[in-house]
Formats: C-alpha cells, structure tokens, sequence
C-alpha cells in the first residue's frame, strides 16, 4: 500500500472525525467523508496504547491495512479506523469480516458492475 493514500496530519484526523460520519460495531469505529477532489482514496488507523503493547498494536495495523489493501474503494473516499480493546481477541478472518462490514455500511465500496 503506497504511503501517498495515508492521512498523517493530527489535524485531518480531527477534521475527518469533526464531521461525525461515523460507522462502528463493537471492535471497530470508522469514521468517513468524502471528498471528490480526491484522485484516490485515504485512509489512517489507530490503536490506543490501551489496547496492548506494541507488537499487538503494530499486529491489527497490518491486519487492517491488508484489509484495506484487498479492497476497492471510491477514489473520493477518506475514513479513520479506530481498534476497540475488543478486537484483540478475533482472528485475521473475524476483523476482516468486521472491517469490510463497516466498509459496505458506510459505502465506501465501489459498485460492481454485473
């Protein structure tokens, strides 16, 4: 995954979660915007220094991000995902099921042609 799709700065972080399109479950919260200037989507992950040490925390950021990698998103996208304590149980199957969940209600998805 190219670092160009990545939001870095604290303050798009606080931009993108001031709008409060948020979509959540009980591991994950996601929050979304969109944004047509874009020419591809971006995204930014965070788990907590609560959630564990940092292996476990560095471990769900892989995760996360090769869910992400294995998507196709609309190129207006922007989302923050946030990792609950909760999801340090689940396997690599259960978060992608969860994440991909949160994608399809948030729309960030691209429609498939039949």
């Amino acid at each position: 995954m190219k670092k160009k799709y990545r939001i870095k700065k604290s303050n798009e972080i606080q931009q993108l979660m001031s709008k409060k399109k948020t979509v959540g479950n009980s591991y994950f919260i996601l929050y979304h915007e969109s944004k047509p200037e874009n020419e591809n989507f971006r995204y930014a992950i965070s788990a907590s220094k609560k959630y564990g040490k940092a292996h476990e925390r560095n471990l769900m950021k892989r995760r996360i991000r090769e869910i992400i990698k294995v998507n196709d998103f609309n190129p207006a996208s922007e989302f923050f995902i946030i990792a609950k304590l909760k999801s340090k149980d689940l396997s690599f199957s259960e978060v992608k099921d969860s994440i991909e969940d949160l994608f399809k209600k948030a729309k960030l998805l691209k429609e498939r042609v039949k």
